[in-house]
């Protein structure tokens, strides 16, 4: 227990030294409710934050939005709907950049979002579509890769792609379930949609399955490998490239489930100005969103949530990073308090390896988040060390547990984290540490000291 801040950074500077074998260092510690510095290393020096991202991501949306502001897909015609309910015109599929349409908020599985949509068209009474179906994702611009996400990461489900039209965080499940022995294994994909699977595996006897599941370069998927005939049904995720295409065939075969049927083909376009509402599907509270993203770290809603803020704040009406950043730069600055240039923002989410924050920047961001006037949502929207999701297994039954909230990040080379603790005297600490190196296990048990330390502090 440090009694006193000169036994504080003491403790600290012991923890920190020699902790890791390379790398560098970048922390920041600050009691909110004096005002002081009570450690600082490095604390202006420009480093990937990882995940930590995610906190200026969360800010610039509460400063945009309402922690209770909801965003929308929406489906709207062109022309008339007749007494038989026939459509003479086009059904539009409108993104709205809301990263909560998925089975994580809509009960019934991947599809269910699109069965959502397609009831309410059902509803509306249209059981015909003479036109064309129309994917609408222009609310972002076509960038559905960051810069500085590298390659090694686009097969993951933390690296999805990104579209104003997205569903199942962009990610589909293939299922694949035994048949008979020497034939090829039953293969379905959820959401129900269009996607290429050239099935290449084989059943035989047993229970035991390998296989693997290979993206194709032209679109779909290939499985190879075995699976057992009394084996389980194995489940896959695999990242799908066109979102845009992939929302919109899964909404095309939920009204067909439904015997709606639609005669032309689908396309990709912007909504005609004349289009008229038919059903909207409001997304779940951006606080509900931001605890998602917060609590487990889902890079897709960040990467929506940042565009969504972009686009709220710029004139020209589209979500893209360059957009958001401007934000973010001008939030910071103006309202924040920070030093121009202090973070630069080449994606939402932190996965990029152009993102870049000192550590001065994320305590100033807290420091303000804590004062904002939705800064209850920010502070619940974190983990809690030893207790919820990223933090759970860490700093139990020390000081820190149930009282450390912060944001974890890591990367290959980066473990950072950044939060609130408050003292053993009552005070209320903003801190952020950040390890930029490769040495990042060591550098994390050196963070899951500094911050019991910073909770049994105590002010002489």
């Amino acid at each position: 227990m440090p009694t006193g801040a000169g036994a504080l950074f003491t403790d600290l500077n012991a923890i920190l030294g020699g902790s890791v074998r390379s790398g560098q260092w970048g922390v920041l510690v600050v009691s909110l409710t004096r005002g002081d510095t009570l450690y600082s290393l490095n604390p202006d020096e420009m480093l990937q934050p990882a995940s930590n991202m995610k906190l200026f991501t969360a800010a610039l949306a509460l400063d945009q939005f309402s922690p209770s502001h909801q965003f929308a897909t929406d489906v709207l015609r062109t022309g008339s709907v007749a007494a038989d309910g026939s459509l003479d015109g086009d059904l539009i599929l409108r993104g709205g950049g809301d990263p909560g349409l998925s089975s994580r908020f809509v009960e019934g599985g991947p599809s269910a979002p699109m069965d959502s949509l397609a009831s309410r068209i059902a509803v509306a009474g249209i059981t015909r579509i003479r036109g064309r179906l129309i994917a609408d994702a222009t609310a972002y611009d076509a960038q559905r890769i960051p810069d500085g996400w590298q390659s090694r990461y686009l097969h993951a489900s933390y690296a999805a792609r990104v579209s104003a039209l997205s569903l199942n965080e962009n990610l589909a499940e293939i299922a694949v379930s035994p048949s008979s022995a020497g034939k090829a294994p039953l293969v379905s994909v959820e959401p129900a949609t269009p996607m290429p699977v050239l099935n290449k595996a084989r059943t035989v006897a047993g229970r035991r399955s390998r296989i693997v599941v290979i993206p194709r370069p032209q679109g779909g998927v290939e499985l190879r490998g075995w699976i057992g005939a009394r084996a389980a049904t194995q489940r896959y995720h695999i990242v799908v490239e066109e979102p845009v295409e992939f929302t919109a065939g899964a909404f095309r075969r939920a009204l067909a489930d439904r015997g709606i049927t639609i005669e032309g083909e689908t396309v990709e376009s912007a909504t005609p100005a004349d289009a008229v509402e038919v059903a909207s599907m409001p997304s779940p509270p951006l606080r509900d969103l931001l605890s998602v993203m917060n609590r487990e770290s889902i890079n897709h809603y960040a990467e929506l949530l940042f565009r969504n803020a972009g686009r709220a704040g710029s004139d020209r009406g589209i979500g893209t990073v360059e957009t958001a950043n401007e934000l973010l730069q001008r939030f910071m600055v103006q309202k924040v308090g920070a030093t121009p240039g202090a973070v630069y923002a080449a994606d939402g989410s932190g996965l990029s390896v152009l993102d870049r924050s000192t550590p001065r920047a994320l305590v100033q961001l807290l420091d303000y988040a804590h004062r904002a006037p939705w800064g209850e949502t920010f502070h619940a929207s974190l983990p809690v060390a030893g207790e919820s999701e990223l933090l759970r297994k860490r700093m139990q039954r020390t000081p820190a547990q149930g009282n450390l909230h912060a944001k974890t990040g890591t990367t290959n080379s980066v473990i950072s984290l950044a939060g609130y603790v408050t003292a053993e005297s009552g005070e209320l600490i903003a801190f952020a540490f950040i390890y930029n190196g490769t040495d990042r296990w060591r550098a994390r048990t050196t963070i899951d000291a500094m911050g019991p330390t910073l909770a049994s502090f105590v002010r002489q």
